[in-house]
């Protein structure tokens, strides 16, 4: 019963060999289980086992691929050129101003004293205070028309908003209509609520009208969630004739929205959101994270006119809530003008970051927004988006797969996510080197 092993154990010594090369596709199971004289159940088990090894990845539909060989293999194995000895996570998407700690300090000072700390480090309630609400309305009407302060909402982070949102919107069996590729965490919240995530059909331009439509008439959607200005992680941002013809679909049908804004402080020509276009049906999510900075930060999210207790009773009883601290100092760093400085020294960031993606990975499919803080690259064959990352890590580089946010999963990308904001730009210059040399070398082994 062990002969499946045997064999597994040879299809390993072919990939440590360097006989099978990472991104070589091994032959259809049958294909495998004639060419070895064995039965089909048994090859299904020879590739089973090599999955549960790491040394081989399957993709349903596409096939079954060979891995790269990871950071802690031994010499000799392909791709394992040892990794610096600081790793570089292009993963993680945190931008940071210079002299962001100076700039946040001052109004941070006088909720120190006992008195105000003591008040301070108490939980806040969903609809926080008169003058977080005033302040939170202030900043929205930034990108298009002031939301009602009496509909404002606040989680201790953005994806606490967007949890809450969908919670209060969706329940076991629901189904939420998304673009082809999401929100990772939306991919968790959805599983976590037992609904479904329904792919949207898309162009370049991002999600249609008419599929909104096609959807809700194959089986009704309880909600839409889009991410219209820099979609995560395309940097697509939709043009007004779009929004306004997805604003009219999602109002004839009825359509409650969640409205991811996070990053489009950073494109502020971008369109006019959605909750301008459909305002009964959108409820807009964003927060201070990306803005000022993720240790200390504050989710909101305006709603549409009675919906504020169903989405209260959802930061309730998932303890979302914001913290007082937390909200004060943003009341403060809005008011004082801090976030509005810190939002023009990324936007300026990013778009130096940018030219080093333009400049390091020239000649490459690299789909981005010169706004942006991430960069969505289609890798060049034989490359995979499980291979290259694996290759990547192996070279002390963190980036994202495809796969991380496909909703389909007969519909993987070979593709990875760039996340451009959180490494220094020298050292962001060198990744973006590295890799673009990886992806050459795979290239060039491939044609050889």
């Amino acid at each position: 019963m062990d002969d499946y092993r045997r064999i597994a154990d040879r299809i390993a010594g072919d990939i440590s060999g360097g006989r099978l090369r990472p991104g070589q596709r091994l032959p259809p199971q049958r294909a495998f289980a004639r060419r070895h004289g064995i039965a089909a159940s048994t090859a299904g088990r020879v590739y089973a086992e090599l999955v549960r090894r790491g040394l081989v990845v399957g993709e349903v539909g596409r096939g079954t691929f060979v891995r790269a060989a990871r950071p802690d293999a031994q010499p000799g194995h392909a791709l394992t050129e040892a990794a610096g000895a600081a790793r570089v996570n292009l993963e993680l998407n945190y931008p940071s101003a210079p002299d962001q700690a100076e700039l946040l300090a001052p109004a941070l000072a006088p909720l120190l004293r006992p008195d105000a700390l003591a008040e301070a480090l108490r939980p806040a309630p969903a609809a926080g205070s008169a003058v977080a609400r005033e302040a939170v309305a202030g900043l929205l009407s930034t990108g298009g028309p002031r939301p009602d302060p009496d509909r404002i909402l606040f989680t201790g982070n953005a994806r606490q908003a967007i949890a809450a949102t969908l919670a209060s919107l969706v329940g076991p069996g629901g189904r939420v209509g998304v673009e082809p590729l999401t929100y990772p965490l939306v991919k968790e919240i959805a599983a976590r609520l037992g609904s479904t995530l329904v792919p949207l059909a898309a162009d370049a331009e991002g999600p249609l009208a008419e599929s909104v439509a096609a959807a809700h008439r194959a089986a009704p959607l309880s909600a839409l969630y889009l991410q219209p200005t820099l979609h995560n992680p395309t940097s697509r941002t939709l043009g007004t004739e779009r929004r306004t013809r997805l604003a009219e679909v999602i109002h004839s049908l009825g359509i409650p929205v969640v409205e991811d804004r996070i990053w489009s402080f950073l494109h502020p020509g971008g369109g006019p959101p959605l909750a301008a276009l459909a305002p009964g049906l959108v409820h807009v999510v964003d927060g201070l994270s990306k803005r000022v900075a993720p240790g200390l930060t504050v989710g909101f999210v305006a709603v549409p006119a009675g919906r504020v207790e169903a989405v209260a009773r959802a930061v309730r009883s998932g303890g979302w809530s914001a913290g007082s601290f937390a909200l004060e100092a943003a009341v403060r760093w809005i008011g004082d003008g801090t976030v509005a400085r810190l939002v023009e020294a990324k936007r300026r960031d990013a778009g130096r970051r940018q030219r080093l993606v333009a400049e390091e990975l020239d000649g490459f499919a690299v789909q981005s927004d010169p706004a942006a803080y991430f960069a969505w690259w289609r890798l060049p064959a034989p490359w995979r988006a499980d291979t290259f990352t694996a290759a990547a890590l192996a070279h002390g580089i963190a980036v994202t797969p495809g796969t991380a946010f496909s909703v389909d999963p007969n519909r993987t990308p070979d593709a990875v996510r760039l996340g451009l904001a959180t490494a220094p730009e020298p050292e962001l210059a060198r990744a973006l080197r590295t890799l673009a040399g990886v992806a050459r070398g795979g290239a060039a082994a491939e044609s050889g």
